[in-house]
């Protein structure tokens, strides 16, 4: 009985660093092709200056894929450019296409998509990542801060998107990838506009799928909680309840962009077409919000009375 328990502490360390060194093994082996699935491909990455962009920008360069990146300011976009040549073997990659592109901008989102076109003829992968936030009440959102976030999520993509899928579809190749957000699943009060934009894109992306499938070309979605900074931890306003600041703080503690940018690179060389990218709160209460609804809208109900009486009471 003592040799056999002392057996049994002696192999279960071994076993434990086994199987870790099989995990380890595998999750390389799968990264790397995952790389290789994108090599020489063309890339557009929208908003290529957020910390998801950034990332998604790295992973793929170093995967050797010819990317066409999109965002606001042309000297960032430089700045990115610099920064990718510098850290990746210029023997294995390609000189990243830099574009100036304003989602908000739908009118002239049409003259961009040519321009994108005109860089190498065609476009394999179209990772829409760009976003735009607000936070208020809806009584305190005007009209038109409410379209221009429709704008920026929703008719920004919806229309790079149609002029690009044209491409794709006459070669019967390409994948369209969504990058939303879990309030395209689950509303969360005082951020409507932002919520209802994030709904309309992933109902429209579901659609497309759909119809796009017997030409060849995969539409996806990459559903993170909340994406937060690289280094610093979003923090609850003083305002919010202690109930709802316990959720606001379990949802905000997100992924990481490199989490993120690491699961759209297999999204992308697997073909998937859905993932959530989420902690087991965050899941639960998508869970909660689809099979227990009257649950769910009483909790947030409660955390916003909650929440107004403390604002009454300052």
């Amino acid at each position: 009985m003592v040799k056999m328990g002392v057996l049994a502490v002696l192999i279960l360390p071994l076993l434990v660093v086994g199987i870790s060194g099989v995990v380890y093994i595998y999750r390389t082996i799968v990264q790397m092709m995952s790389k290789s699935a994108v090599r020489s491909k063309v890339v557009v990455i929208t908003d290529a200056l957020s910390g998801v962009g950034k990332e998604c920008s790295r992973v793929f360069h170093i995967g050797g894929a010819r990317l066409v990146l999109c965002g606001k300011n042309l000297d960032k976009l430089e700045e990115l450019y610099n920064t990718l040549n510098s850290t990746a073997d210029p023997r294995a990659t390609f000189t990243p296409k830099l574009i100036l592109l304003d989602m908000s901008d739908v009118n002239c989102i049409q003259d961009v998509a040519k321009e994108i076109l005109d860089c190498y003829g065609c476009v394999d992968i179209l990772i829409n990542n760009a976003s735009t936030k607000v936070k208020g009440t809806v009584q305190n959102i005007s009209l038109e801060v409410d379209r221009k976030i429709m704008d920026a999520n929703y008719f920004g993509p919806v229309t790079l998107t149609k002029a690009l899928i044209p491409n794709m579809i006459s070669r019967r190749t390409g994948q369209v990838l969504l990058v939303n957000n879990i309030q395209g699943k689950l509303g969360v009060p005082f951020r409507a506009a932002y919520a209802a934009s994030k709904h309309a894109a992933l109902g429209f992306f579901d659609c497309l799928r759909a119809e796009l499938q017997e030409f060849g070309v995969c539409v996806s979605t990459v559903t993170p909680s909340f994406i937060r900074s690289y280094s610093i931890q979003p923090q609850p306003s003083n305002g919010e309840s202690s109930m709802w600041k316990s959720l606001l703080r379990k949802l905000a503690y997100g992924v990481h962009p490199t989490e993120v940018a690491e699961e759209i690179l297999r999204t992308v060389s697997r073909k998937k077409q859905e993932v959530f990218i989420a902690n087991p709160i965050a899941k639960a209460a998508v869970y909660i919000r689809t099979f227990f609804p009257e649950l769910f809208f009483a909790v947030v109900a409660a955390g916003v009375k909650e929440k107004q009486k403390i604002e009454d009471g300052k």
